[in-house]
C-alpha cells in the first residue's frame, strides 16, 4: 500500500463520515452503534467492503422515506448487524479456525 492509497483512502472515509453526519441525530446514534458492534465482531472485509457506505445508502434512502430508523432495522440493533454479515467470514471465525475448531464451536 503506497502513500496515495493511503490519502485515497483517508478522502473515502472523511466522505464517508460527512455523509453520516448529514443523517437525522437518530440514525446517527443507531449507525455508530452498528458501526461499534461491527469493529467488535470483526467482518473482514468491513474496512474495504460495501458494508458501511451500503448501510449509509440504506439509512439516506429510509430518511427519504421519512421513515424512522427503528422502523428500518427493527428494535433488536444486534439481530439486525448479524443478519448482514451471517455469511461473512469474522476475525473470531479465523481465530476459531486457527485453534483447530469450526466456527461457531467451543474449543
Amino acid at each position: 500500500m503506497g502513500i496515495q492509497d493511503i490519502i485515497q483512502g483517508k478522502k473515502q472515509w472523511r466522505a464517508h463520515t460527512a455523509r453520516v453526519r448529514a443523517l437525522p441525530p437518530d440514525y446517527q446514534i443507531v449507525y455508530k452503534e452498528i458501526q461499534k458492534y461491527f469493529f467488535k465482531v470483526g467482518p473482514l472485509d468491513l474496512a474495504d467492503g460495501p458494508l458501511l457506505p451500503g448501510l449509509v445508502d440504506f439509512f439516506e434512502e429510509g430518511v427519504a422515506a421519512d421513515k424512522g430508523v427503528l422502523e428500518l432495522i427493527g428494535t433488536d440493533v444486534a439481530a439486525f448487524c448479524d443478519g448482514l454479515i451471517k455469511d461473512s467470514p469474522t476475525y473470531a471465525d479465523v481465530h476459531q479456525e486457527s485453534c483447530g475448531g469450526k466456527p461457531g464451536t467451543a474449543v
